[in-house]
């Protein structure tokens, strides 16, 4: 598929990363386009998880920079990005365990809130219609979201499939322009996988958020992908539609594991 999508609105400038004397990722270069759903894939190990932290801020580069809605940046920090309009999910649910749906929700809205800790404590006037409001926004993502079931169940009691959903719903919660989901597939059957799918695809349509996705599962990536942007041991390898690059022949080998038996020769 390929909707219309607009301006870039993220830029990667030769990113390179390392730790000590490894190398993470090397001279890395791609955009991502205002509405579109851009897809980061590559077999293990292949920087993906890597490049993201540093697009939210988690990993600083020792070479290259971000540009973000025309800011350039080398680093950044995540509440920095949280607050630029940059959300995340991870390859591990990364949940309150013991606290409900609605309140995980809720948590995605804190740096929405403008009341002050006084006016939080006391949970009076301003600061009460404040939550009020955000607790009206954090149901509409339920509804969208489909978990009303669960509003009030502890997170860690939930089925995976539906833990991977709130984990969504946080992010969505902060109203991102940007959104990062780091294998929003992993550990999924296949219905629930259909299920995330769809949400996903509504999430781009209905609230044009821009989107940014690991996965491995390819069947996901070449049915949800506007563009595809391949990682192979920190490099790029291809860049392009869907159909371009599974074809692209680098893209085959790396898959098939072609280049990286050639690495250990």
């Amino acid at each position: 598929m390929t909707r219309a999508t607009g301006e870039i609105m993220l830029d990667v400038h030769n990113v390179s990363l390392r730790f000590g004397g490894v190398k993470a990722v090397t001279d890395i270069s791609f955009d991502i386009r205002k509405g579109e759903i851009r897809a980061i894939i590559g077999p293990n190990g292949a920087g993906k998880t890597s490049m993201l932290n540093v697009i939210n801020g988690v990993y600083h580069p020792q070479q290259g920079t971000i540009t973000f809605k025309g800011r350039v940046r080398k680093a950044m920090q995540p509440h920095q990005a949280a607050k630029s309009g940059i959300a995340r999910t991870f390859q591990n649910v990364a949940l309150f365990k013991g606290m409900s749906t609605l309140d995980n929700i809720m948590s995605g809205r804190f740096l929405k809130m403008h009341r002050n800790f006084f006016w939080q404590l006391i949970h009076l006037g301003p600061a009460r219609q404040e939550e009020i409001a955000h607790r009206r926004k954090v149901e509409e993502i339920i509804d969208f979201l489909e978990i009303q079931h669960v509003r009030k169940v502890p997170v860690g009691k939930l089925p995976y499939g539906l833990q991977k959903r709130v984990e969504l719903g946080r992010a969505l919660a902060m109203e991102p322009e940007l959104l990062l989901l780091d294998e929003p597939m992993a550990g999924m059957n296949l219905e629930e996988k259909e299920d995330m799918s769809r949400f996903i695809l509504d999430v781009n349509h209905e609230f044009g958020t821009t989107i940014a996705l690991i996965e491995h599962d390819m069947g996901v990536v070449m049915d949800l992908s506007d563009r595809v942007v391949v990682l192979d041991y920190g490099r790029k390898i291809a860049d392009g539609t869907p159909d371009e690059v599974k074809s692209n022949q680098n893209v085959i080998d790396a898959y098939l594991g072609v280049a990286h038996q050639e690495k250990s020769r």
